[in-house]
């Protein structure tokens, strides 16, 4: 099934909604979503690396800020 939405007429408000809803919907089941195969190792290097005291977490708030601080 193709549906083709008319991206060059909808507003960036429309197209968000549209992709919160292809998400919402991808995370109704999650398991069947696959994983990249590069993914177990990220997240065993990460979890590696907090265990070591080498990486650690921030709360959303501060990574959210972070971000648009490094992005203007």
């Amino acid at each position: 099934m193709g549906i083709m939405l008319p991206l060059d007429k909808m507003t960036i408000s429309e197209k968000l909604l549209e992709m919160e809803r292809l998400w919402d919907d991808l995370c109704r089941k999650p398991e069947d979503v696959p994983s990249p195969s590069w993914h177990e190792a990220v997240l065993a290097e990460r979890e590696k690396q907090v265990s070591q005291g080498k990486m650690g977490f921030i709360d959303l708030d501060e990574a959210k800020e972070r971000i648009r601080k490094a992005t203007r």
